[in-house]
């Protein structure tokens, strides 16, 4: 595993210390310094470009980190960071060799975070509609491949977005920004209640 964690983003929950469903962020603004505690899992990624898109939303939302997996892209990367706009540098990462390698290692830091995959299957609940629950890890997959059967065996629930066209395909970033603004949208709404 390798990691790097940044100097500027100081969230208790990017210090090593236990995470709260409620992290306070000194980044967020208009949320009462609250971010969700999300940790974005990517698994075989190929494209660097869209692995720094998906910084870029990580860094938006306050994510707690993003676990690069596999063969997928990781900082210190130049087209990632081309693309990540600096928030490469931003956002703690880290990488294992394999997305069920993280996810157990996930487990073991965090007792009883969610662990919810994103794929398009049959019993895949809609990311608008389902009941987030913090702390979460989000996997999203190989454009072609999906997330690795043994990954996705060990999820607690899939999540996704519903397909009607014939390709039934999207791009990684666009269904990370989906997915990961319904998280948010959830945790919102949690938080002003």
């Amino acid at each position: 595993m390798t990691e790097t964690k940044s100097p500027l983003r100081q969230c208790p929950a990017t210090l090593g210390e236990t995470a709260s469903p409620l992290e306070q962020c000194p980044a967020t603004l208009g949320h009462g310094g609250q971010c969700p505690n999300i940790t974005v899992v990517l698994d075989r990624l190929r494209s660097a470009h869209n692995t720094g898109n998906i910084f870029r939303l990580a860094e938006a939302l306050g994510a707690k980190e993003v676990i690069c997996c596999g063969y997928t892209p990781c900082p210190p990367h130049p087209k990632l960071a081309k693309t990540a706009m600096g928030a490469d540098t931003m956002v703690p990462s880290r990488s294992f060799p394999t997305a069920l390698d993280a996810i157990r290692a996930l487990r073991e830091e965090t007792p009883g975070i969610e662990v919810l995959a994103v794929e398009p299957l049959p019993e895949s609940v809609d990311a608008w509609r389902y009941p987030y629950h913090f702390p979460v890890a989000l996997i999203f997959g190989n454009e072609a491949l999906g997330i690795s059967p043994d990954a996705l065996e060990a999820a607690d629930a899939t999540v996704g977005l519903p397909m009607f066209g014939e390709k039934a395909s999207i791009n990684v970033g666009n269904c990370a920004a989906v997915v990961l603004y319904a998280a948010a949208a959830k945790f919102l709404a949690d938080t002003r209640r």
